[in-house]
């Protein structure tokens, strides 16, 4: 338990034991997480990492939000209904919804908020997020204005959308932290500066206490949350902790109740040692490299890009140096996805030698060689699994291919904004969690079009084709044919080199109740409690 907390309880003992309340009835819960990097902001319009999302979670909700399971359910919106023809979505907001300040939250705040999520100058990340709704993408593009998005508060309690084209996936998207509302009365107030403790007001199960840098937030249960009597958390504390090993010493001593990591070398003695508390699952997301394609050679070298994805070997990476139970990656959208026919590349069906062979041939073809060894820069963000498979590739293409790799590591912030901005040489570590569960979710990102969210700065006019084709199309079945083929375009490019499917990977306190292992690694602390 962490120290502020058992000060606190001693202090509620002793109130308790003079006034002649029950201590049980005092007691404060408190749920202690490590949360991984230093959040980026606490603005769901902006942020982009998951440690932020997971804070968010908890401090917001959207039309839709997760169960324990990881499932969309009935958020904000406690029902809604779909026109025959896919394209008008009108949800009613509950009538109890309020934001953390008392007062009511309308339709007009979830207008407010999506028209700023696609306002150019918010220059979200997410702004493509709502692309299917009518005029957003124009919108964003600067072609539009904001009051030609395709929303409408019809009442306080009813929020109208009309969409482009029938979107499978659309409500399972309105879990997502973008399409978050924010109150635009305490906006207008406190402008940007509304995320920050003492200005901030939201509508989730939680309010924001402190955000200390580079140490914690806290958040505090929301009294005005529609069922703040089901939640049975008082306090989140979520703790910065990039370093894997100093976070599983804290889970040890009791300061943490649930990890946002575990070092990869531990995993091992710890579902020997720990296995009640040792949590490990799929997860639907996708570890991969992205190159520059704003810089030469990547620019217009594919033979280049080819040739270092497949010395990798990816048995290796994810058996060896990962060894959670992730899985080789030869393509981008992860297995198991709704509606989509998963494939394998035929590179993948080779040997490793056989892959080895290939590479050499296209890093000649490339102009590369023992007269003219390749030099390039890999960076990374701070953690020791992402440092242990760099060294690890580094070798690979060292040993293969003779091509020496410098390795950076960057802290979160400054990653993201390097990765983000294309200020990298080379190559970036990547990795990209479905945001819903739908090929489209990680295949729009090598769009033309969709801005710095784009993994390398990839354009390719057929895969964009073959994309606004899928969303056009509302057969599943075609839908998913034309999907697989543009990610066929899209692996034969080699704007990314995919290697490994993710697992999830939590210390979890026999403390905790209410923890579902799920592929989308949604945890929110309404669904949970801590028992001591």
């Amino acid at each position: 338990m962490h120290s502020f907390t058992k000060i606190l309880g001693r202090g509620l003992l002793a109130a308790a034991l003079l006034g002649g309340v029950s201590s049980a009835a005092l007691a404060e819960t408190v749920f202690n997480r490590g949360n991984g990097a230093e959040p980026e902001t606490l603005d769901v319009h902006k942020s982009t990492g998951v440690p932020e999302s997971f804070i968010q979670m908890d401090l917001f909700e959207g039309l839709l939000t997760s169960d324990a399971k990881g499932k969309p359910v009935p958020g904000a919106a406690e029902s809604w209904t779909v026109s025959d023809d896919g394209l008008t979505y009108t949800f009613k907001i509950r009538q109890n919804a309020k934001w953390s300040d008392g007062s009511p939250l309308t339709a007009a705040d979830f207008v407010f908020s999506w028209e700023r999520l696609i306002d150019p100058k918010t220059a979200s990340d997410y702004a493509y997020f709502l692309d299917q709704v009518v005029n957003a993408k124009d919108i964003r593009q600067g072609k539009k204005p904001l009051t030609d998005l395709g929303v409408k508060a019809v009442d306080d309690h009813t929020f109208e959308v009309k969409l482009l084209a029938p979107t499978p996936y659309f409500l399972s998207m309105l879990v997502h932290h973008s399409t978050y509302p924010i109150s635009k009365a305490n906006y207008e107030k406190f402008g940007d500066d509304f995320v920050k403790p003492g200005n901030m007001v939201s509508n989730g199960a939680f309010m924001l206490a402190e955000a200390v840098p580079q140490s914690h937030v806290k958040v505090v249960k929301n009294p005005n949350f529609y069922d703040a009597a089901n939640v049975k958390i008082d306090t989140v504390m979520f703790f910065a902790t990039e370093d894997q090993n100093a976070e599983l010493q804290r889970f040890k001593a009791g300061e943490i109740d649930a990890t946002y990591d575990i070092p990869p070398q531990q995993i091992k003695q710890l579902q020997s040692s720990d296995a009640s508390e040792t949590r490990l699952a799929p997860y639907f997301g996708t570890h991969f490299y992205a190159y520059n394609l704003t810089h030469e050679p990547w620019k217009s070298t594919p033979e280049l890009r080819q040739a270092l994805s497949l010395a990798i070997d990816r048995d290796v990476i994810t058996g060896k140096i990962m060894n959670a139970g992730e899985i080789p990656a030869y393509t981008f959208v992860p297995p198991g996805t709704d509606n989509f026919n998963g494939w394998a590349p035929d590179d993948s069906k080779l040997s490793q030698a056989d892959r080895d062979a290939k590479a050499k041939e296209l890093l000649a073809k490339a102009g590369y060689g023992p007269d003219k060894p390749l030099d390039v820069e890999l960076i990374y963000n701070t953690s020791q699994l992402h440092k242990n498979v760099a060294v690890a590739i580094a070798a690979m293409w060292k040993q293969k291919l003779n091509v020496n790799a410098s390795l950076i590591n960057l802290e979160w912030k400054t990653f993201l904004d390097t990765r983000d901005k294309k200020d990298f040489k080379d190559i970036t570590r990547h990795g990209w969690i479905g945001d819903y569960n739908d090929a489209n979710n990680f295949l729009e990102l090598e769009r033309c079009d969709i801005g710095e969210q784009s993994t390398s700065a990839y354009c390719n006019p057929k895969f964009d084709e073959l994309m606004d084709k899928a969303a056009r199309e509302s057969d599943l079945t075609k839908r998913a044919q034309i999907l697989q083929d543009a990610e066929k375009v899209m692996i034969a490019d080699a704007p990314i080199i995919p290697f490994a499917f993710y697992a999830s990977k939590h210390m979890v306190s026999s403390h905790v109740k209410g923890w579902e292992d799920n592929v989308q690694d949604y945890h929110l602390s309404r669904w949970v409690t801590v028992e001591r």
